[in-house]
């Protein structure tokens, strides 16, 4: 309808015009839409990573694969440049002088609040499109890791999902054990904690009727 209000068109940028930036602001390119990536990594985050990235260093030690932490860009297309916090590549031939060429093996983003969609909605779909193997999603708090895995369908299947008592299993490296707890090992500001769900006993737990006795009616 003439009188329908048009969405407006923002521009496209490519790899080469990317390249060509060099202000202070980190970027990434999805679809040739800019985004500033968020503001600068808290200690948490940053803990991860490099717990992540020197687990990968020395469980890779001596084998054909390599493991990368941001920032570093990965040019999955023309269009699509991303910074993910820890990528594995297996083909020595996608690394390059100044990026990694092409979809790495297995992908690791850690996730803060000003991220989660980016990482979970455009990221997931961009790297399945792009043929990244395998997906970890990670939250520092509360600890967890998702481990999605791309299927023949070309889309993400939920593999495994692991807390800080967990020995994370990768199905792409299935040699891989990397116990959680020595990533998650940093200390919880009292103000951010959260009161989760935990097992618990009832108020009437030590009451509980003997089996074959009746119960509350």
């Amino acid at each position: 309808m003439s009188g329908m209000p048009r969405k407006k068109l923002l521009p496209r940028y490519t790899w080469d015009e990317y390249r060509q930036w060099d202000d202070d602001t980190r970027w990434e390119l999805v679809d040739g839409e800019p985004f500033a990536m968020a503001p600068a990594p808290t200690p948490v985050h940053q803990s991860v990573v490099t717990c992540i990235g020197a687990a990968f260093r020395d469980f890779l030690r001596g084998k054909p694969c390599r493991a990368f932490v941001s920032p570093i860009d990965v040019r999955l297309s023309e269009s699509d440049v991303v910074q993910p916090d820890v990528v594995v590549v297996c083909d020595s031939n996608q690394i390059r002088h100044t990026h990694i060429e092409g979809a790495p093996t297995l992908v690791v983003e850690v996730q803060s609040p000003e991220s989660v969609r980016h990482d979970r909605i455009r990221k997931l779909r961009l790297y399945a499109q792009a043929g990244v193997k395998e997906y970890w999603l990670i939250t520092p708090y509360p600890a967890m890791v998702e481990v999605l895995l791309l299927a023949t369908d070309g889309s993400y299947h939920a593999r495994a999902a692991f807390t800080e008592k967990d020995t994370l299993e990768s199905p792409t490296f299935p040699d891989l054990r990397l116990p959680l707890a020595d990533i998650f090992d940093f200390p919880i500001p009292p103000e951010v904690k959260v009161n989760e769900i935990r097992e618990s006993t009832p108020p009437y737990g030590a009451k509980r009727p003997r089996h074959g006795a009746p119960g509350r009616g």
